[in-house]
């Protein structure tokens, strides 16, 4: 398990759950209790959750859920610590099971932290996908400018310094290359 990872999914659920405190559960989660925490997490499963919370209740209650099994479930007050301490920043747990009740008692997605450890994974990949892209299309981007400014000179006549040699040459015993080099004498040529 990805720590780093961990930590962002436990990060993204106290921000969650600063938000959901001042909300529709306002009397569950702005001063949570271990016995406010029991309640809303039975009103939460009571109507109506995923498998995957199913799958958190039955990991960590040990039981499944059964609207008929409410009186076994109060006897549950005590699973809700962690929960509490988490929401109110005072600890750090390492029960991944306690913290993926937090997420589904805040709502927050995408949840349980497979599926959340699962977007990060290919949110990297992503991102790695589109740097090497972004790196394909830098380099594309370079040979099509290289082109276009070979072409560019070609239509021009100008040439870079490395592929002037040959003009420089045939120049230099002309008489433009001449008056070039040596604007102030008129030089005259005479047949004869």
């Amino acid at each position: 398990m990805n720590n780093n990872t961990l930590d962002k999914y436990k990060k993204a659920i106290r921000k969650k759950y600063e938000i959901e405190k001042e909300g529709e559960y306002f009397d569950y989660l702005y001063s949570p209790s271990r016995g406010k925490l029991r309640d809303f997490c039975w009103l939460i499963f009571e109507n109506g959750v995923t498998q995957d919370d199913l799958n958190v209740f039955r990991n960590l209650f040990s039981i499944d859920f059964d609207y008929t099994k409410k009186k076994k479930f109060k006897d549950q007050k005590d699973k809700f610590r962690p929960i509490e301490t988490f929401l109110k920043g005072e600890t750090d747990p390492s029960n991944i099971d306690a913290i993926n009740l937090a997420a589904i008692m805040v709502d927050f997605q995408p949840r349980p932290f497979k599926n959340f450890n699962k977007v990060c994974r290919m949110e990297d990949a992503i991102q790695v996908e589109n740097s090497y892209n972004a790196k394909a299309v830098v380099e594309a981007e370079k040979k099509i400018r290289k082109r276009a400014a070979f072409a560019e000179n070609e239509k021009s006549g100008e040439y870079p310094e490395k592929k002037r040699l040959f003009s420089n040459f045939a120049t230099l015993f002309s008489k433009r290359g001449d008056q070039k080099s040596y604007p102030e004498k008129t030089i005259r040529f005479s047949s004869g």
